[in-house]
């Protein structure tokens, strides 16, 4: 199944409303990585653009006047920063200051910034969110601005992965000599698979290329054209074909996994 806007847009998230996997059974992609990761943390994200309006004055003769937008933006990047210290491991918070202002000597009315807001599962999710948009909305309050918060349509959910699934994977990637280490560093992307995951049983590992480079890179962009990374990619695309044998022609495999779905789900969504 062709899926497009895998890693913006949410092209997963838009077949899944429109009920295209409402007669699929189980889904796998994989992804190439710089090493082998049978089942990479992958985590939900949800993203948003942030203004603050405020009034503008000029900056020295008549700074009282205005009310600063900038020191708004300001503050939420401040405190979403010291907020870090008490963030569980797999969440995280990033943003950037799109509009700060036009010219220094003119006290902004209006910033514009982006924030993204990741965590594994569907229940963290939802309290960092909870959580930065009071900090958002303490920034307001403390500035005199006003705010206007607008997230973006289909949010990513963190990956649920199917260890009856992967384990199979596993298995015939082990017979062309792949190795998946007990410990590798976490991966923390997020992808629409996460969506499908909770959706029907998946997996999405991740697969060594040939060297160990981060993932949107200009090394591992030339490394993934190359005749070299071509291998493991078939070695890839064969455990994912035999993993699907698998489950066609074993009933009691598809039981285990649909059980394990089921099981899993309770506490992955809330």
């Amino acid at each position: 199944m062709g899926t497009p806007a895998e890693e913006g847009g949410g092209g997963k998230v838009m077949l899944i409303n429109e009920g295209a996997f409402k007669d699929i059974d189980f889904a796998m992609m994989v992804h190439p990585w710089g090493h082998n990761d049978l089942e990479p943390v992958v985590l939900g994200i949800d993203r948003c653009v942030v203004e603050y309006h405020g009034k503008a004055a000029h900056a020295s003769c008549g700074p009282w006047e205005g009310v600063n937008a900038l020191d708004a933006a300001v503050a939420v990047y401040q405190n979403v920063a010291m907020y870090r210290q008490q963030m569980k491991p797999n969440w995280r918070v990033h943003g950037i200051i799109v509009n700060g202002g036009a010219k220094p000597n003119i006290i902004p009315d209006l910033t514009v910034s982006n924030y993204y807001i990741r965590a594994q599962t569907q229940t963290d999710l939802a309290c960092l969110k909870e959580r930065i948009l009071s900090i958002f909305s303490a920034a307001a309050k403390a500035t005199g601005c006003t705010m206007k918060v607008e997230w973006e349509p289909n949010p990513y959910a963190g990956m649920m992965h199917s260890s009856t699934m992967s384990q199979l994977y596993k298995k015939f990637s082990a017979a062309d000599d792949v190795v998946f280490p007990d410990q590798v560093p976490s991966f923390s992307g997020s992808t629409d698979m996460g969506n499908v995951s909770l959706e029907v049983p998946s997996i999405h590992p991740g697969f060594f290329i040939g060297k160990p480079f981060m993932i949107h890179t200009r090394d591992f962009e030339k490394l993934a054209g190359s005749p070299e990374a071509q291998k493991y990619t078939l070695v890839a695309a064969k455990s994912m074909a035999l993993t699907c044998v698998e489950l066609f022609t074993k009933p009691e495999v598809r039981d285990q996994a649909r059980k394990e779905f089921e099981e899993k789900k309770k506490l992955f969504a809330g």
